[in-house]
């Protein structure tokens, strides 16, 4: 099993200028070694896909529900592991700081930190506080004994607020605050993506297999792109395929859904080899 530096060195070279990958998202061991075994060379957890297997709502995930879960991730397979770690698990700077430094004891090598609050009323930190909290993530990221790369997110397409110049604004913010690489999930045209690359220095993840813009792997290595990860969708997938399936047990009385199920010997194939 590779360390944690090795992890580290190489997500570092994946983010290499040119270069382009598809970081999937896991939400438990059993898909993070189906994702190794197709070939993919990096990993992202996902919050809502962890709350789902939970049976809760993204919402109401906790960084102590969170730890476990990552170190499992991080020792199911050989793949560098980044983390979805909302907005830090705390308001202030201090918290995120705090976070930063617990979760990569978890084996991690990389997170995001996002700038939507969770306050209805207030959804979006102002700017100044969102980038004083990635200025304390960085921080706490390089006292660490690896490189840990700081993902900076921009929420304002999630949540109503679809101002391209506020989102560039903010991720210049969190670029100069010390984020590794900058993430505005939700935007919605090569437009958007072409003027915010034009405007930021490192490298940019977006969000694939969601309702709206639909691009493939070489279109955004195109538009100039870096990392692509698919969130919670994967896990959507998998839930929406099995729920097809009990409502046609429940309502038709039929079992087609089995002639699309993988095999057990080919699962148990797979899974033997750990």
């Amino acid at each position: 099993m590779k360390n944690q530096i090795e992890k580290s060195k190489e997500f570092v070279e994946l983010h290499q200028s040119g270069n382009c990958f598809v970081m999937p998202n896991p939400w438990d061991i059993g898909s993070a070694r189906l994702l190794a075994q197709l070939g993919f060379k990096a990993i992202a957890s996902t919050g809502a896909g962890f709350a789902f297997s939970r049976g809760s709502s993204d919402l109401s995930i906790n960084v102590r529900d969170m730890l476990p879960h990552l170190a499992e991730l991080s020792m199911a397979t050989d793949l560098p592991l980044s983390a979805d770690l909302q907005n830090g698990f705390g308001d202030s700077a201090d918290d995120v700081a705090q976070t930063i430094l617990a979760v990569a004891k978890t084996g991690i090598v990389g997170g995001s930190i996002e700038d939507a609050s969770g306050n209805a009323d207030n959804p979006i930190y102002d700017i100044e506080l969102a980038a004083e909290r990635i200025l304390s993530a960085a921080a706490a990221a390089k006292t660490l004994g690896f490189k840990f790369m700081l993902t900076a997110r921009a929420e304002n397409y999630l949540y109503g607020k679809p101002d391209i110049g506020d989102t560039i604004r903010r991720l210049q913010a969190y670029q100069e605050a010390g984020a590794d690489v900058l993430f505005a999930p939700g935007i919605q045209s090569k437009h958007d993506i072409q003027a915010i690359l034009q405007n930021i220095d490192k490298p940019l993840n977006v969000i694939m297999g969601f309702n709206g813009i639909q691009l493939s792997v070489s279109e955004l290595q195109e538009l100039g792109v870096t990392r692509i990860s698919l969130g919670g969708s994967l896990a959507r997938a998998a839930y929406g395929a099995f729920l097809r399936a009990a409502t046609e047990v429940q309502s038709a009385g039929t079992f087609n859904y089995a002639t699309e199920a993988v095999s057990a010997k080919e699962l148990n194939g797979i899974f033997a080899s750990y």
